[in-house]
């Protein structure tokens, strides 16, 4: 498909570095659906022979990691989507990982001086030039502030912005195209995929808005101490720079150090979850990826919360869905369950069937207690994808670090049971929505909306009759059996016709031809009239 060579002019170079990662790792469905094979100064080459005999997901994953951090984001995204994807696909994409080979130091550095204003030796009392942690996107350094405050340095790698936009816009344009070859492809919504995966790396490309989203989550527990999050030093924070205080805690799926600094696990495991579903639940805005390197234990069986590059959010709505998810897993109702799951699919033609005998299914293998909670979003998001039903990428967010929480808690108690755990949030959430005050604010946002609508109806109704003046109202009207009826007005336009003709004749016509006393027209007269009056008596006869 040389149209794909034209759109991406632009990126020619970066998109024969894609077609050639592909077809080297033996990617031909993408390849050749996507129209790369045929791009124009493709060098032309064999998949590689390591690879030749490994499974398609393996090879896409292999690709993948190569193609970098673009793509990289988006098969982690996948992975967590059972709801799009098979286990084979999942499991394999679920290998990706964004740690990388630093760059070097002498790099690095130009860059940082740039954007500090001096270099690291004059802003820093101390600067460890090599990193602790190096990902795809940015690379961390452990520095301390002349007053003494221990921090970590985080520098987005050089020269990414431009690889990440142009890869952004080619993989527009692959969505676009899969929409369009694989009309089956179109209930995952690939371009809103898309959108959301360049939302979500727009965001890591911007290190101050990791830092906003530090301060926001930071102000939910304002006052509680033992829930940390890092202090951000904006003096020195800029797009490509973020200074923050280093929270030394222990990763909780490090027993012996867990141990040792006499951690309550337990305790700590319920505090986990209260924080993330207070967030959730009550706030709308949470931690997107709390794995075992983002949330620490510290002394005194407090928990803190680091790496905010990307967060989810959910409307109220969203959270009131999500209540009525948990309510019906809890009674087993699959009935509930299946409403709620075509209500947030937006599915309006599903084997009803089918979905039922899942749901079904879905409760009674998920009817014991305590509850996996990571198995049981997993099976659900299963069931959606195996009716043909995409959920939307604010939930799919929302399962994936509620997926991610719940392992980390199981590290911490084996027989953690999140259900359970919930309850206390989830009656907050119940209470805060159905009290006297959360009713009342329904009742004024139901009269904001009123009010509007009211207010707009004078316009509207001035509209529609100044429109009636003009003759510029259209409808649009389906009629069932309108073919029948199309028939009928012909016929009758065609009697109407007809016996137009006839009576002009017997009335204008007629008379004057008989006044000639012509008797070929006479003669001639008689005879159309005779054919028009049977004629009219056979289209009566066939109504």
């Amino acid at each position: 498909m040389l149209k794909t060579a034209f759109v991406a002019a632009r990126d020619r170079q970066r998109l024969s570095e894609i077609a050639t990662i592909l077809i080297g790792f033996g990617v031909n469905r993408v390849v050749d659906r996507l129209g790369l094979r045929y791009l124009p100064l493709l060098p032309r080459r064999k998949p590689r022979l390591d690879v030749t005999r490994l499974s398609e997901p393996e090879r896409m994953r292999r690709a993948i990691e190569a193609l970098g951090p673009t793509f990289i984001k988006f098969g982690q995204v996948l992975a967590s989507r059972p709801d799009l994807l098979s286990p084979a696909w999942t499991e394999e994409l679920e290998k990706l990982h964004s740690q990388v080979s630093p760059v070097p130091w002498e790099t690095i550095r130009p860059q940082l001086e740039e954007d500090l204003g001096a270099s690291p030796q004059e802003i820093f009392a101390e600067f460890d030039t090599d990193p602790i942690a190096s990902a795809s996107i940015a690379q961390v350094y452990r520095a301390r502030l002349h007053t003494g405050e221990a921090v970590i340095v985080k520098v987005l790698r050089p020269n990414l912005r431009k690889i990440i936009e142009a890869d952004l816009r080619l993989m527009a344009h692959g969505a676009r195209i899969v929409e369009t070859e694989w009309p089956d492809m179109a209930r995952y919504q690939p371009r809103e995929q898309m959108r959301h995966l360049a939302e979500g790396l727009n965001g890591e490309l911007d290190l101050l808005n990791e830092a906003r989203n530090c301060e926001l989550l930071a102000q939910i527990f304002e006052g509680r101490d033992d829930i940390v999050f890092p202090k951000i030093y904006w003096e020195w924070c800029s797009e490509r720079v973020l200074v923050q205080e280093f929270i030394d805690g222990i990763p909780p799926n490090d027993e012996a150090r867990l141990r040792a600094a006499g951690i309550d696990k337990k305790l700590l495991a319920q505090k986990g979850t209260d924080a993330f579903l207070q967030m959730a639940l009550i706030e709308g805005v949470f931690h997107a990826d709390p794995h075992p390197g983002n949330m620490l234990a510290l002394p005194g069986n407090r928990i803190g919360f680091i790496d905010f590059g990307i967060i989810g959010r959910l409307s109220r709505r969203r959270r009131n869905q999500l209540l009525v998810l948990i309510g019906a897993m809890l009674k087993q109702d699959a009935d509930g369950l299946m409403a709620v799951l075509l209500d947030w699919t937006g599915a309006s033609n599903p084997d009803m069937t089918k979905l039922q005998l899942s749901a079904q299914s879905f409760v009674e293998s998920h009817s014991s207690i305590p509850l996996n909670l990571g198995l049981v979003l997993t099976d659900f998001m299963t069931m959606a994808r195996e009716n043909d039903l995409a959920m939307p990428t604010d939930l799919a967010i929302l399962f994936k670090g509620l997926v991610t929480a719940d392992g980390v808690m199981r590290h911490l108690d084996p027989n953690f049971d999140l259900f359970a755990a919930a309850g206390p949030t989830v009656r907050a959430s119940m209470q805060t929505q159905f009290s006297l005050s959360g009713l009342k604010a329904k009742a004024e946002a139901l009269g904001v909306g009123l009010y509007g609508a009211a207010s707009e109806l004078p316009t509207l109704i001035h509209l529609m009759l100044v429109r009636l003046k003009q003759g510029k109202v259209t409808v649009e009207i389906e009629v069932k059996g309108l073919d029948k009826v199309t028939r009928g007005i012909e016929r009758a336009a065609a009697r109407v016709a007809v016996a137009l003709v006839v009576a002009a004749f017997a009335t204008q016509l007629a008379p004057r031809l008989i006044d000639l006393g012509t008797p070929a027209f006479v003669t001639i007269g008689m005879m159309v009239f005779i054919l028009g009056v049977g004629w009219l008596v056979l289209l009566g006869r066939n109504k």
